[in-house]
C-alpha cells in the first residue's frame, strides 16, 4: 500500500472516531466512546507509514483539512447541523489548501 492510501485510511478512521465521539454524548454512551478511541488509535497506527514517505507538514495538513471537510459533511447530513456562509467559505479554503498540497507533492 502506498503512502497516499495509508493517509486516506487514516483520514477515514479519524473521521469515524469523530462521528462516534459525537454519538457518545460526552462519553455518556461509553460504547460509542470506546469505539471512538479505537478508531483514533488505529488512525495513528495507519498514519505513521504515510509520515515515513511524505513530508510531515503535507501529511498533517491534508489529514486535518480533509478531516475537517468530512466531519462538516457528516455534521450536516447525520446531525442536521448548519453553519453560516462565512464558515462554509473558510472550510472551502481549508479543502482548497489540502487539494493544492496533494497536487503539488510528487512522492
Amino acid at each position: 500500500m502506498n503512502a497516499w492510501m495509508f493517509l486516506l485510511l487514516a483520514i477515514a478512521l479519524e473521521v469515524s472516531g469523530t462521528f462516534f465521539l459525537k454519538l457518545s454524548h460526552g462519553f455518556e454512551k461509553w460504547w460509542w466512546g470506546a469505539l471512538s478511541i479505537s478508531c483514533y488509535s488505529l488512525c495513528f497506527w495507519v498514519l505513521a507509514p504515510a509520515m515515513k514517505a511524505l513530508p510531515v507538514g503535507v501529511v498533517y495538513a491534508i489529514w486535518a483539512g480533509v478531516g475537517i471537510v468530512a466531519a462538516t459533511l457528516i455534521g450536516i447530513v447525520a446531525f442536521e447541523e448548519r453553519l453560516g456562509a462565512l464558515q462554509y467559505l473558510c472550510i472551502a479554503l481549508v479543502l482548497t489548501g489540502a487539494v493544492g498540497l496533494r497536487l503539488t507533492t510528487t512522492v
